[in-house]
């Protein structure tokens, strides 16, 4: 039995695939809009084998709002959105920084704009810890809580805390006009998730991450290292006040990352909080050397790097305070560092063209024996 209609933006890229599968296996109806700018249509194929069943797919622009309005008059069920379409490299953001306004913002409104002419009411959006910047500016503010002040220190992060301000202000004013008409206006409800360091691959081996060009993420940089597409890794600053030097992030286990987007949508739909912020992370921080030594203990052996200069707006520590979400959404993590760096290394050592091969006959076969039982 359906038990709800969701609009997943950005579903083919790797969190947005990973929470569709979730949605999939929770038995929501899941209809996806994605560019393709870096994902793959072949991810729509891989969730269908993963879970029997195929999303609904349409390729279109986030910033074109007569096409989105296209997909809500052809789905008329549809009644929440999940939100990922973004332009999401640190980096590249400050370096064609109105881009990223134009597609992380614009296409924020132009998405919500649609919703309300539809009378779409739920949203859960792909926020990003990048939001709080430099948590170490304030005492006790390590491990992040969501009521540690806002303060982006790169394009990117100030492209995320915006939409956050949009759809706050967007959610606000429809309750309020639902208010004045009489009405509760409860049906309008917004999850901002702030997640932290998404790793890890689907542990089947079929699904994973697979970003065209240059991957900026760690993991994914050190697995082409280990698999010869790259020399090593380069890492960035060994000279900030951590036990080694290097900068310290929370890893989150993409399965865990996708199940939070799910239970996130559920707590909207019961309990209807209005808008509410919640971080997605393990507690547990890492360093950047001891991401090398797991991956490389994953793979057999040490794995190659360079030590350079510091990038502009990274910060030393990003390591999540999940305390909220552990308490109101009954979630937290369940698969550890070392089940992100065994699943990724399954995943890119026998995909090693990502989505442009066919999956390993034997993993193919695996699957459908473990859907017999």
């Amino acid at each position: 039995m359906v038990v709800g209609s969701v609009l997943v933006a950005g579903g083919t890229g790797y969190i947005g695939s990973f929470t569709a599968l979730a949605l999939l296996e929770a038995d929501y109806k899941v209809v996806i809009v994605d560019s393709l700018y870096n994902s793959s249509i072949e991810v729509i194929n891989r969730i269908e084998l993963i879970s029997g069943k195929r999303p609904a797919f349409y390729k279109l622009d986030i910033t074109d709002e007569a096409a989105i309005d296209k997909v809500f008059d052809e789905h008329p069920d549809i009644d929440n959105v999940i939100h990922f379409a973004a332009l999401k490299a640190v980096g590249e953001s400050g370096e064609i920084p109105l881009e990223y306004y134009r597609v992380n913002v614009g296409g924020s409104v132009a998405l919500l704009r649609s919703m309300e002419k539809h009378n779409v009411t739920n949203v859960v959006f792909s926020s990003s810890a990048t939001v709080y910047g430099d948590a170490t500016r304030f005492p006790n503010m390590i491990p992040i809580p969501e009521h540690c002040p806002i303060g982006p220190t790169n394009t990117y992060g100030r492209t995320k805390s915006t939409v956050e301000s949009v759809i706050t202000d967007q959610i606000e004013a429809q309750r309020n006009k639902a208010k004045k008409a009489g009405k509760s206006g409860e049906e309008w409800n917004a999850a901002l998730l702030r997640y932290f360091n998404p790793c890890g691959s689907h542990p089947s081996g079929i699904m994973g991450e697979d970003p065209l060009g240059v991957p900026y993420n760690l993991l994914p940089l050190l697995a082409q290292v280990a698999i010869g597409k790259r020399e090593k890794l380069l890492v960035f600053g060994d000279d900030y006040s951590s036990k080694d030097g290097t900068a310290i992030r929370d890893y989150i286990h993409v399965l865990d990352l996708a199940r939070g987007h799910l239970v996130a949508l559920n707590y909207l739909r019961e309990h209807h909080p209005g808008v509410k912020a919640w971080n997605l992370g393990s507690g547990r921080g890492s360093t950047v050397f001891d991401m090398i030594k797991a991956f490389g203990a994953a793979v057999g052996h040490d794995l190659a790097y360079q030590v350079v200069e510091r990038r502009p707006g990274d910060v030393l520590d990003l390591t999540a305070n999940p305390s909220l979400a552990n308490k109101e959404l009954n979630w937290k993590t369940e698969l550890t560092l070392e089940d992100a760096c065994r699943d990724l290394w399954k995943w890119t050592k026998n995909n090693p063209n990502g989505y442009n091969q066919s999956p390993p006959k034997e993993f193919l076969e695996e699957l459908a024996a473990s859907r017999k039982k």
